[in-house]
């Protein structure tokens, strides 16, 4: 998957441009920021994207040593699925 970075965000376009799916997380401050939505396009649900998304997410926070809360409950329930992450939630 071709991930896209912006300061508070992830995500996928289609050819026309258009955001597909994302995980948006806004600075709280310098070390930590508050994963607060995770969104997928319905026509691409059921693919594992949110998944992949907020996996790249973790793998990034983890990367430049920055933690996260999470106020979404998509990415409050992936950090309980996968525990191997627990060093960059909070």
């Amino acid at each position: 998957m071709d991930f896209k970075y912006e300061k508070d965000r992830i995500y996928l376009e289609n050819e026309n441009g258009e955001c597909t799916a994302q995980v948006t997380f806004p600075k709280i401050n310098k070390n930590e920021v508050n994963i607060n939505h995770t969104y997928v396009n319905p026509s691409l649900r059921g693919q594992g994207i949110a998944d992949k998304l907020v996996r790249e997410l973790a793998l990034h926070l983890r990367k430049n040593n920055k933690k996260a809360i999470s106020t979404c409950s998509y990415a409050l329930d992936w950090f309980e699925r996968n525990p191997e992450f627990n060093d960059v939630c909070k």
